[in-house]
């Protein structure tokens, strides 16, 4: 099977934030009294895109960049003047698509991002929000440093700046919560008439205060009923779901992380991000992660010590990491795409499709791959299907 090269994305990771969240497990590094040298950080990022480069050149070879995206930590602590600086050098070294979307997550207390049309600007056409509740008892539960007012104020005030193009980030299930609160920061989230809303359930994750000390959810069930009367509501709003957890208007959905999930192409750079290549003269796709902590990435610089990890995917790998994406899209995939994006013959799924099916977990549909409702409600167990 001949394998194809996919869309190409950047993911740029900025590893600090005012205060680490204690339901947090991102790679994200609290402020201490020594502010992080951020304008270093821009230099070696752009280093680290190079030696990148240098590796990857023949794969990436006149492929267009469609998305960038700033996540953390919380990349608003560094000011628009060198996001501008950091795009500049990105544009000098890559091609991008005319209508890319360049994505920049940003917290609404007002020590935590810069001028709104300073980034509009430097080119970020596209801001993410970490609200993630509407309720100030809920917000210091989660140890969010913002109150509900401010991320109104901040939201409106992206507006403002010219912003067009904005999502907000939701948590449900939270310590106590009842679907009265649940519903209620959808409504106040939906007032705001975002284009984009992230609408995720709090789960306890490994080595976060919240797994060391569980603050009391509501049961699954309960968590359920949240997810199901929120979707209706975001519906009826006009969000139509298009993943899990992603809600948008009308031709408003996230490029990059459709990307994502469609399987598709992104280098990494930045302390502990992530990247995928395909490799298609060689047949092979290269996953490539860098190293955590970003004192040791800076010290780093450009050379190999950036790096944490390198491998190559194997094919029998490759059904597994595949469904892991693909199969969080409502809609799902035309089933050629598993072929393409793999080099695989569709033959290597057969069990597992036919094992899916058979619980109900996804449709009966030949062309196309996508999961039921049920399959939807169990996602990881359908996915475990595909394991080798």
């Amino acid at each position: 099977m001949s394998l194809f090269a996919p869309p190409l994305s950047l993911y740029v990771h900025m590893p600090w934030c005012v205060k680490k969240c204690p339901y947090c497990d991102f790679n994200s590094h609290g402020l201490r009294s020594e502010p992080p040298p951020y304008a270093a950080y821009i230099d070696h990022l752009l280093a680290d895109l190079d030696a990148d480069l240098a590796d990857f050149g023949p794969a990436l070879s006149a492929r267009p960049v469609l998305s960038i995206f700033f996540g953390g930590g919380t990349p608003s602590l560094f000011a628009p003047e060198l996001i501008d600086r950091f795009l500049d050098g990105v544009r000098n070294r890559l091609p991008l698509a005319d209508d890319a979307e360049v994505t920049l997550e940003t917290n609404p207390g007002t020590v935590e991002h810069g001028r709104f049309d300073g980034y509009l600007a430097a080119g970020v056409n596209r801001l993410s929000f970490g609200i993630q509740s509407f309720d100030d008892d809920k917000l210091k539960r989660l140890g969010r440093i913002h109150s509900a007012s401010e991320a109104e104020a901040a939201v409106k005030s992206a507006q403002d700046a010219g912003y067009t193009n904005i999502n907000l980030d939701l948590m449900y299930a939270l310590p106590r919560q009842s679907l009265d609160g649940a519903l209620h920061d959808v409504e106040r989230a939906v007032a705001l008439q975002p284009t984009h809303i992230s609408h995720y359930q709090l789960t306890l994750e490994p080595n976060t205060a919240f797994a060391a000390n569980p603050p009391p959810l509501p049961d699954d069930d309960h968590a359920w009923a949240m997810q199901e009367r929120c979707e209706e509501r975001l519906a009826a709003a006009g969000y139509g779901q298009y993943e899990i957890s992603a809600y948008a208007r009308p031709d408003r959905r996230c490029v990059h992380n459709l990307n994502y999930w469609r399987f598709g192409d992104y280098l990494g750079i930045g302390a502990g991000a992530h990247g995928k290549v395909t490799d298609t003269a060689l047949g092979a796709i290269h996953r490539r992660w860098k190293t955590r902590h970003p004192r040791a990435y800076l010290e780093a610089s450009s050379g190999p010590g950036r790096i944490g990890g390198d491998n190559l995917v194997t094919a029998d790998e490759l059904p597994f990491e595949y469904m892991l994406n693909a199969l969080r899209l409502v809609d799902g995939v035309p089933m050629s795409d598993f072929s393409e994006r793999t080099g695989l013959p569709i033959e290597r799924i057969a069990s597992g499709l036919a094992s899916a099916r058979q619980r109900g977990w996804l449709t009966d549909e030949v062309q196309q791959l996508r999961t039921t409702t049920l399959g939807q409600r169990f996602l990881n167990d359908v996915i475990s299907s595909f394991l080798d």
